[in-house]
């Protein structure tokens, strides 16, 4: 390849990254184009597909989340590998609501990340068993929460970074609380409406109406 080239196809990710990762998948191609400041024939001569831009894209990503998985699992505490591997899993999503939707399978673009997704929840199921053992965890989980705690992780996407990311450490923690067969009476307890990332939850950045199911809009 070229060095011009490879210097494209070096932009058309790096662009990628930023448009997925604010927009989420939905963004279309010309978009990313024009963030490369290259012409769309150029992007789709290096990716003929959406499908293998985003599957190129996330690389990294993927690999964070197959590390986290891989070290959650040889964590000789299962607790504290299942506390880790939630908070890991939220931080990801958290810093981009691309490789959010591509994991949770919203498109149909990102089915290549079906995998990754059937990989962390068989780890999920695992570490929950050994920690169940251990008495840790509450007796009542089932992996489908941590489906449920996902997309409800994923209202947090509408909020600038920074918040995105408080929001979804405090998220985690309130969730790993929730998780645990004795709650500690110290979990963090947020500032409600008085705090920078509390102020832009509920005010300027998220429309309620983005957090409801669409038939439940259209019912309005």
């Amino acid at each position: 390849m070229r060095s011009d080239a490879r210097d494209n196809r070096a932009h058309i990710l790096d662009a990628a990254r930023a448009v997925f990762g604010e927009a989420g998948l939905s963004a279309p191609m010309r978009d990313i184009a024009r963030n490369a400041d290259l012409a769309p024939a150029t992007l789709y001569r290096h990716f003929p597909t959406k499908q293998a831009l985003i599957a190129q894209t996330f690389t990294e990503q993927r690999r964070a989340c197959h590390a986290a998985v891989r070290d959650a699992l040889t964590d000789a505490d299962p607790w504290h590998g299942f506390q880790n591997l939630i908070q890991r899993i939220c931080e990801l999503h958290a810093r981009s609501k691309g490789f959010a939707d591509a994991f949770m399978t919203a498109f149909p673009e990102a089915m290549d990340f079906a995998a990754d997704r059937e990989r962390t929840l068989r780890a999920v199921a695992e570490l929950a068993r050994r920690a169940q053992e251990a008495g840790e965890l509450r007796p009542g989980f089932v992996v489908d929460d941590l489906v449920l705690m996902l997309t409800a992780h994923q209202g947090l996407q509408h909020a600038p970074l920074p918040v995105r990311l408080t929001a979804s450490r405090r998220f985690a923690a309130y969730v790993i609380e929730a998780f645990r067969a004795a709650p500690d009476t110290g979990a963090p307890t947020p500032a409600v409406g008085t705090t920078p990332a509390a102020r832009a939850l509920t005010h300027d950045t998220v429309d309620p109406t983005t957090l409801l199911p669409a038939d439940l809009i259209a019912r309005k």
